[in-house]
């Protein structure tokens, strides 16, 4: 989509709605959830256990397709490393209000207690995220120039399936365990547990991705048939006023 034809709303939400979701996740990340399911699932058990921010980061892959898809390749990995780069913007907005002197002492503690992320959960987060959210633009983009730009389903599902599970590997491998094991960096969580936690957080990923991708082609669609009716219209205002201004330059069209 070309800068003539665009809709800046819906450039914009989409850009939002990425930068919303990344926050969320560095700041719930650290919390493990325990979802009950209805039967029994090998090596999973009767709960799935996955990190706090599993939704919200599945909700960057959904937004970065969308953005890929209507702003091509280039405008995709651009939007993947900036959000790369303003992760280190939130931890030192985070970390600078920690460090101030606070004044309720007790409240203050409790304050760096819920927000301080901690180095491992940080340091898998962010290696995460930058291997598998290039990954997910790179697979996107190649499927997308395979087929002709046909089956966005295709490219969506793919692309974002093969991003969440080198994404779930790398965080909860490195968050989890490996740090904690061998560096002595955070709590070490058993084997079977990491193990449980990355079938857990890739099954939930997997079926958003699936989920998902109804509301990418609704997105895509409504933005596509917005940015051709804004096109439109603007080229409709300049025909009527060429129409009533026949001696006025059309300096636009060189």
């Amino acid at each position: 989509m070309s800068a003539g034809n665009d809709w800046p709303v819906g450039r914009v939400a989409i850009l939002a709605l990425f930068v919303t979701a990344l926050v969320a996740a560095q700041l719930t990340a650290a919390k493990v959830l325990a979802i009950p399911l209805p039967t029994e699932v090998p090596r999973v058990g009767g709960t799935v256990l996955l990190p706090g921010a599993a939704l919200a980061y599945a909700l960057t892959f959904f937004a970065s397709d969308c953005y890929g898809e209507l702003y091509g390749r280039r405008a995709a990995r651009i939007l993947v490393n900036v959000g790369f780069t303003m992760n280190f913007v939130l931890l030192a907005l985070v970390w600078s209000t920690i460090l101030a002197p606070g004044q309720n002492a007790e409240f203050a503690a409790q304050f760096e207690g819920v927000l301080a992320p901690a180095t491992n959960i940080v340091a898998g987060s962010l290696l995460a995220y930058l291997v598998s959210q290039n990954w997910d633009v790179a697979v996107f983009h190649r499927l997308r120039a395979v087929t002709d730009g046909n089956f966005l389903w295709l490219r969506n599902i793919v692309s974002t399936a093969t991003s969440q599970a080198i994404d779930t590997v790398i965080f909860v491998g490195v968050a989890f365990y490996l740090l904690p094991t061998y560096a002595g960096v955070g709590n070490a969580t058993p084997w079977n547990v990491v193990v449980a936690l990355m079938l857990g957080q890739y099954l939930l990923k997997l079926l958003i991705a699936v989920v998902d991708t109804p509301f990418v082609y609704a997105v895509v669609g409504i933005v596509r048939s917005r940015a051709d009716a804004a096109a439109k219209a603007d080229a409709a205002a300049k025909a009527g006023d060429r129409e009533s201004n026949p001696e006025k330059p059309m300096v636009d069209e060189f």
